[in-house]
């Protein structure tokens, strides 16, 4: 009953966080959103409104009227309509650093017009559309003394920090292969969606096959050396797009990694929807390491973890653990700030902000490791036989 509770108490608290008094020893870092996005309530606006030295000050949206109904309902001090919406809010002197969850093909272009107007910036992922455009922003960011972060939310949970810290212990063995899946039955995306619109970076490995690669490359701590096979299924009305991409990966060391990601499971008997499938599953030489639910850990979610025992090792001993605060993290060695309802962006918030403010954060993901993701979705699509996604045309007037 009691665990019960604790997870009636640990959801709620994830979607209700409570409201954090603004510091009065550091200056909030104030946001501007571009679009009126959904995901920007659960990305940045509930986390903000839980950290004292963050507040989401304006948002921009092209139609003046869902901009005004925007910021009314979460409490947004300014707003931005119209054709020049993007660039009044860039414009704004009163902010620090942008959100930038617009479509993925938008990334590129309007990055590097934030980070020219000297704003941080806070980018959904995946970054851009090549590895070429992600590789620009980030020597653009560098050159311009900013910080760019490719929003990996998982990224910075404990439950993640934990996986990795178990396999880096060696319990299992060293790594021969993994399997990341991140799959939703049909109609959760639905057809309309831009997640589907190649002009604008759709495709289901931009979309959900960006964390399942990002998180195989995290695991084994290493790059893919090539890709050994790839099973697509096309959307219909555009076979540019995979709706669905299976792909084996070849890593050092004779290790290999499976990536599964589909954004429209088909139903089981034509009529009955499949479950979700979320997980990164690990198997070693002396055992297997599963993470169910790794991409919102903070929902739910538990690490289960095998190893080979007894004479000829024909045994199996088995736990179970669950890391829903820093606190449960096992002999860790670095700093962690967080209580067990933190969401995976509450905890990417607190990273960001500290690095703004010149602190370490416990976790981070570097320039390097988001050009490097984009690079091993470009291979997949070329074993694939499908076309990368469209390059932007958008080029930094020069100064």
């Amino acid at each position: 009953m009691s665990s019960l509770f604790g997870f009636f108490k640990r959801v709620y608290t994830a979607f209700n966080p409570p409201a954090a008094p603004v510091s009065t020893e550091s200056t909030p870092i104030r946001f501007g959103i571009l679009g009126a996005a959904n995901i920007a309530p659960p990305a940045l606006i509930g986390p903000a409104k839980n950290h004292s030295e963050a507040t989401v000050y304006a948002v921009a949206a092209r139609d003046l009227g869902k901009a005004q109904a925007f910021a009314k309902k979460y409490g947004i001090e300014k707003t931005y309509g119209g054709l020049n919406a993007y660039e009044e809010l860039l414009n704004d002197p009163n902010i620090d650093a942008v959100y930038n969850p617009l479509p993925n093909g938008l990334h590129f272009e309007w990055t590097m017009k934030a980070l020219a107007a000297g704003k941080h910036v806070l980018l959904e992922k995946p970054s851009a559309d090549t590895s070429e455009e992600t590789k620009k922003m980030f020597e653009f960011a560098r050159e311009k003394g900013l910080i760019l972060l490719e929003a990996f939310h998982y990224r910075f949970h404990p439950a993640v920090h934990r996986t990795k810290q178990i396999l880096e212990s060696g319990e299992i063995g060293a790594i021969k292969s993994v399997e990341v899946s991140l799959a939703v039955p049909k109609g959760i995306v639905k057809s309309d969606d831009i997640r589907f619109n190649y002009q604008l970076g759709g495709g289901s490995l931009m979309d959900m096959g960006c964390y399942t690669l990002n998180c195989a490359r995290f695991l084994t701590s290493s790059e893919p050396t090539s890709v050994i096979s790839t099973s697509t299924i096309p959307l219909s009305s555009d076979p540019k797009v995979d709706v669905g991409t299976t792909a084996t990966l070849a890593f050092p060391s004779d290790v290999t990694a499976t990536i599964i990601c589909n954004l429209a499971l088909a139903p089981t008997l034509g009529f009955i929807p499949q479950k979700p499938k979320v997980w990164a599953k690990v198997v070693g030489e002396n055992g297997e390491l599963t993470l169910y639910q790794f991409v919102l850990p903070t929902l739910y979610h538990y690490i289960e973890v095998s190893t080979r025992s007894g004479r000829g090792g024909k045994g199996m001993n088995k736990r179970t653990e669950k890391v829903y605060s820093p606190r449960d993290i096992k002999d860790s060695d670095k700093e962690w700030k967080g209580e067990d309802w933190w969401t995976t962006y509450r905890y990417q918030l607190e990273a960001f902000i500290d690095k703004l403010k010149g602190r370490t954060p416990a976790a981070w993901v570097s320039a390097e490791d988001s050009i490097a993701n984009l690079k091993a979705i470009e291979m997949v699509y070329k074993k694939a036989g499908l076309p990368l996604r469209p390059a932007s045309e958008f080029k930094l007037p020069d100064a």
